[in-house]
């Protein structure tokens, strides 16, 4: 077979999965499992790019040996200088492996020698077959082996190197890159090179003299003295290090070029372990082009939608989706409508630029008719969006009886992503067209009500009818997983609620905001000028490299880590140098200020509906995987009611003239929870009794009676408490203490000797996380664990950490919804004038008229404390004011 002209790309993956690596060293790309992907995402990243750019006809990866080279039996010294792999880095080595392999490459590894011999074996092989070679890899070892045939391409400079790139970076060919090297040596391979020989001296004698056995025959013609010298006595050093960078070109190996046909990915196996990583963006790469199952696509018209919507109002589940002008379902108009049914697709176009548009107000009514029929169930892919817009125009849709986002949430709560696009390829192997593709991105976005309608039809009518069949997928599925009932009762119902939540909004206090601004903006230059005297010099104080310079060079404090960006200066490590000296914990102030002056202080006045005069945030039930709601635009969970700072930012939410806030935050829920999981004589005496836990919990660790617990004793059995709940082991709560690991194992220790059914919960609970691969909350809701069973330290651990705390922390979330929802149910039953506001972790903020607080306050502490029935009581603080901070 005649393969001449063909590209054969050499890999060289061991610096590809180093460069990946060292990429997110500061920040490491970590999974729903606690996996860290950074170096498989990254050598994946490169490899899709590569064969997406350069189309190579045959394809390796070359791997280095773990074992000894020939070259270290030649020289004992050579890379000891190297750092031994981190661990983190080792244990992404399977996976790594695991992509390439997903992907239909094919990997190569030889004992004796490295990942550069076998490329260079393949590279002289495929060139005298007439392949056009290409070495993928920025090591100038490499040039060594460039001719007209055999390239280097550099991913991290998206550059190609050949002949010429060589000449133009070292003034010599590729054919004395050798010498070269053997002169100069090389510090990262520990080659020793000829001693005050570097890369200048080398190229200049390389070009005086043409090869290396020339200078060495004749080094009296050299004419520094110190370098003759050198020369002259270390010629036995320069023939070593020839041989220890000379590329070895005649591996024996069981595969020639011809086995490394490359067709392209194997997007099944590829598709399937992105999906497993969470490489979301790179499910995009793998999309089979061919549909599936052609979406059928119909403009509806003035004339056709009578009789559509006879047809329709004969189905028993509808599909809807909106196009409109906006992401904010607050302010967004509508640009059209499709729906699906019987198999079947239809876009009504009411809101194009460009018609023929339908009648808007005689297809709002015809609508109005037919999504409030209670006789038709309604699904949706986040559909609350779609169902708040609705009713802005004056369409109640009723009744919604499913989600497809909420769906795949329920069913699976660790994955990353519930789009919809990434759900269709997914659950459907359907490929999807991007809203991008339709509209743009960046400046050159445009409205959705600029798409042509013939496009805007086939993208929408796939929207709804992919939603349809999504639905009839994850029905049954939900059905089979035990969580029917959690679904239908508790996540469908609770949408609803939440929608209520976010149209009526919260009423903000503007001027107050721009005040504390002005404060804070005064704070922030006070401390300015404190941590310029502290530091004894002005510099960027939001720049960590100026800032990691200042701290661990000038002042000399001990820093913990140095990566290849600079001094690490975060949170962590400022806290801990700030008991050593005044400047990191002026930063930490100063980081403070700034992120709640940016954040909440000057954002939050901008977020203001100029139609409604409040803010509208967004309630998110497919985020936390433990069951927790999730607040954004603007997220209301995140302001830090701890400090006093913080603080001051909820005293912008205000209540409107003859109406007050009233927040109801119930007291202690997990501890309480755990208290009726584990069955632990302790905690339930405690609540029962309505004792202070801490107190009772420190009694027991310090031996001594409650009444003589002291604060910091009680502090220190507080922050047990809750850890457990969260797996925190002895070093973590050293660190949170800061005592030794010794005293924190033992506090440990005495707690589950003393909590017994603490302990003997977390040791059941963790038992049937491996048996079944998942935990449940007292309302049946699953998480899977599954790296509970992982050979992998890290995730072994973090999947027994998830094991311990969901149940606690997904039935508190689970008591929370349930109140939310019965909660609404008797606001409207019992005609009170309140709404609900907010949700914020275990708290609910209500707006009440003044002459209902007292009948609010008693209904409640009836729906909150009764939501669940447990071995403990469930204790609600109630609070009132004219603004959040003082209702809380």
């Amino acid at each position: 077979m005649d393969i001449s002209g063909k590209k054969l790309y050499l890999v060289d993956g061991t610096a590809l999965v180093y460069r990946a690596y060292f990429a997110f060293i500061k920040n490491p790309l970590i999974n729903s499992r606690g996996e860290n992907t950074s170096a498989p995402l990254g050598f994946t990243n490169t490899l899709v790019s590569l064969i997406r750019d350069h189309k190579p006809d045959y394809l390796a990866i070359a791997f280095d040996t773990r074992k000894p080279t020939f070259r270290h039996e030649m020289y004992s010294e050579y890379k000891a200088t190297r750092q031994k792999m981190p661990d983190d880095l080792a244990e992404q080595l399977p996976r790594v492996r695991q992509a390439a392999v997903a992907m239909g490459m094919k990997i190569i590894e030889v004992d004796g020698v490295e990942a550069d011999d076998v490329i260079g074996t393949l590279a002289l092989e495929g060139a005298a077959k007439g392949l056009d070679v290409v070495m993928v890899s920025g090591d100038k070892d490499f040039m060594q082996l460039i001719t007209d045939k055999i390239s280097m391409f550099v991913p991290q400079k998206n550059a190609m190197v050949g002949p010429a790139e060589v000449v133009e970076k070292f003034a010599l060919p590729p054919e004395k890159i050798i010498d070269l090297l053997a002169l100069m040596g090389d510090n990262s391979d520990n080659v020793p090179g000829v001693p005050r020989v570097g890369e200048k001296t080398a190229v200049q004698l390389l070009n005086d003299f043409g090869t290396l056995d020339e200078v060495l025959a004749r080094p009296e013609e050299i004419k520094k003295p110190s370098i003759r010298k050198s020369i002259e006595e270390n010629r036995e050093l320069a023939i070593l290090s020839r041989k220890l960078v000379t590329i070895k070109t005649d591996v024996p190996m069981d595969l020639s070029v011809e086995d490394y046909a490359f067709e392209g990915i194997a997007k099944e196996t590829a598709r399937e372990f992105f999906i497993e990583m969470e490489f979301t963006r790179l499910l995009d790469e793998v999309k089979e082009r061919k549909p599936d199952i052609e979406t059928p696509v119909n403009i509806v018209t003035d004339d056709g939608l009578d009789e559509l919507m006879s047809k329709l109002s004969d189905c028993e589940l509808l599909a809807v989706d909106l196009e409109t002008t906006s992401i904010d379902s607050m302010q967004a108009e509508i640009v059209g409508v499709s729906l699906a049914a019987f198999d079947d697709a239809w876009y009504l176009p009411v809101g194009h630029t460009e018609g023929p548009n339908m009648d808007m107000d005689r297809t709002l009514e015809a609508l109005k008719i037919l999504l409030e029929n209670p006789a038709v169930a309604k699904v949706g892919h986040n559909i609350k969006y779609d169902a708040k817009i609705l009713r802005r125009y004056g369409i109640d849709t009723s009744p919604i009886t499913s989600d497809t986002m909420i769906a795949a949430y329920v069913l699976d709560p660790g994955s990353r992503s519930y789009s919809l696009d990434k759900q269709a390829e997914i659950q459907l192997h359907h490929p999807m067209t991007s809203i991008t593709e339709l509209i743009g991105k960046g400046k050159k976005q445009i409205s959705f009500a600029d798409v042509a309608i013939e496009d805007a039809a086939k993208y929408s009518c796939d929207d709804a009818f992919t939603t349809l069949r999504l639905e009839n997928v994850l029905r049954p599925r939900i059905d089979e997983s035990g969580m029917a009932e959690l679904y239908n009762d508790v996540e469908i119902p609770l949408m609803t609620v939440l929608m209520d939540c976010e149209m009526h909004g919260i009423s903000l206090d503007v001027p107050f905001l721009e005040g504390l601004s002005d404060d804070f903006a005064r704070m922030m230059a006070d401390l300015e000028k404190s941590i310029y005297e502290a530091a004894d010099e002005e510099f960027n104080i939001n720049s960590p490299k100026q800032l990691g310079v200042i701290l661990f060079e000038k002042l000399g404090l001990k820093a913990k880590r140095k990566t290849k960006t600079g001094y690490s200066t975060d949170i962590d490590t400022l806290t801990r140098l700030s008991n050593k000296h005044e400047l990191p914990a002026l930063i930490l102030d100063y980081r403070q200020l700034t992120k709640l002056k940016s954040t909440y202080i000057d954002a939050l006045p901008e977020m203001v509906n100029p139609e409604t005069g409040r803010v509208h945030t967004s309630f998110n039930q497919a985020v936390a995987a433990t069951g927790r709601l999730s607040s954004s635009d603007p997220n209301l969970q995140n302001i830090p009611i701890r400090t006093e700072l913080g603080r001051q930012i909820r005293e912008a939410f205000i209540a409107p003239e003859g109406y007050v806030l009233m927040s109801a935050d119930y007291s202690q829920v997990e501890l309480r929870i755990m208290a009726h999981m584990s069955n632990d004589p302790v905690l339930k005496e405690a609540f029962v009794n309505g004792e202070d836990v801490h107190k009772k919990t420190a009694s027991h660790l310090f031996n001594t009676f409650p009444v003589m617990v002291t604060d910091d004793q009680r502090r220190q059995a507080k922050t047990i408490n809750f850890g457990v709940m969260y797996g925190m082991g002895a070093f973590s709560l050293s660190e949170q203490l800061g005592i030794k690991r010794a005293e924190a194992s033992a506090f440990i220790d005495n707690y589950f000797a003393t909590h017994t059914g603490v302990s003997a919960f977390i040791e059941t609970t963790v038992d049937e996380a491996k048996k079944n691969g998942y935990v449940t909350t007292l309302l049946g809701r699953k998480r899977y664990v599954p790296d509970i069973l992982s050979d992998n330290r890290n995730m072994a651990e973090f999947g027994k950490r998830t094991a311990i705390n969901t149940p606690i922390q997904g039935s508190a979330a689970d008591l929370i919804k349930l109140s939310m929802i019965e909660m609404q149910k008797r606001l409207i039953a019992e005609k009170i004038d309140a709404k609900m506001l907010l949700q914020v972790h275990d708290e609910l903020v209500f707006e009440v008229a003044e002459n209902e607080v007292e009948r609010l306050k008693t209904l409640v502490t009836e729906v909150m404390e009764g939501a669940m029935t447990l071995d403990v009581p469930l204790v609600v603080d109630i609070g009132t004011g004219s603004n959040w901070l003082e209702a809380h």
